[in-house]
């Protein structure tokens, strides 16, 4: 007899930023039409993803709820929610709290936020004793320039490395560390809360590919999941800015969905701990 197929509760989730540079509203309108459980809000220059009271009617309006605020860490939202990186992730803690989202993914601070750097484990831990929000530090990546490479993270780009009582576990930045994904995820353990999945083949640059596209273990990865029960939130965060069209970019993202609900249909019998 075949074997039964288990579908573990983990949420697929669609990251705004996978349909950028169209807008934070288009991904709530793309996520209900292709059937993803949610979204994770990428908050950045877009007014919108700023906007919590704008962000609830969006959610209301299309049925989609938002599952994680990814806070604003990026280079370019050096200013949006203040420059001061801890009111950010307390504005984040904020919004995931007004809007229901379980966690708050968050980027280790670059190596020059020296004072933010040297406090933020102990900040984070603190932070986290403070709510019921997850805030789930994701893994980076060391910065690279023809043969030369820059430590741009601190305390570590590895964020294995510290004390987290959460990681999100991001594949495309495996792929441009050049690490190997799912030792990394060995390392994390029962603290690996969030995922976000998406393919590199190991350049330089964070590609971003749709799963399958590249050389990372996106399949391996989300078969274990299911084996394990896992019951976080696996989040699409692809790059579909050459999408020559919006049907173009919506057949990447909803490849993306395809696949990650395939391969998160685990059989009860199989084996997928051991690499």
């Amino acid at each position: 007899m075949a074997e039964p197929v288990r579908i573990p509760t983990a949420k697929v989730a669609l990251s705004t930023a996978s349909v950028y540079p169209e807008s934070t509203a288009t991904a709530f309108e793309i996520a209900a039409r292709l059937g993803y459980d949610g979204v994770e809000v990428m908050v950045w220059t877009d007014p919108v993803s700023q906007d919590i009271d704008a962000l609830r009617r969006l959610s209301d309006t299309h049925g989609i709820p938002v599952l994680a605020v990814h806070a604003p860490c990026l280079l370019i939202t050096q200013r949006v929610w203040s420059t001061d990186p801890w009111t950010k992730l307390q504005r984040a803690r904020s919004a995931a709290e007004r809007l229901g989202a379980s966690t708050v993914v968050v980027h280790p601070p670059f190596r020059w936020q020296r004072q933010y750097a040297r406090d933020f484990v102990t900040g984070i831990a603190r932070m986290a004793d403070e709510t019921d929000v997850r805030f789930a530090v994701e893994n980076m990546y060391p910065w690279r320039y023809r043969d030369r490479e820059m430590l741009a993270y601190a305390p570590e780009w590895d964020v294995t490395k510290d004390d987290y009582r959460h990681f999100t576990v991001d594949l495309s930045h495996t792929a441009t560390a050049r690490t190997d994904a799912m030792d990394m995820v060995d390392r994390m353990g029962d603290r690996l809360a969030h995922v976000h999945l998406a393919d590199g083949n190991g350049s330089a640059k964070d590609e971003h590919l749709v799963p399958g596209r590249g050389s990372q273990p996106c399949a391996e990865l989300l078969e274990r999941l299911a084996a394990n029960s896992f019951d976080g939130h696996v989040v699409i965060e692809v790059n579909t800015r050459r999408a020559m069209s919006s049907a173009e970019r919506e057949a990447d993202l909803a490849e993306a969905l395809a696949f990650t609900r395939l391969h998160l249909a685990a059989s009860t019998g199989r084996d997928v701990t051991a690499r």
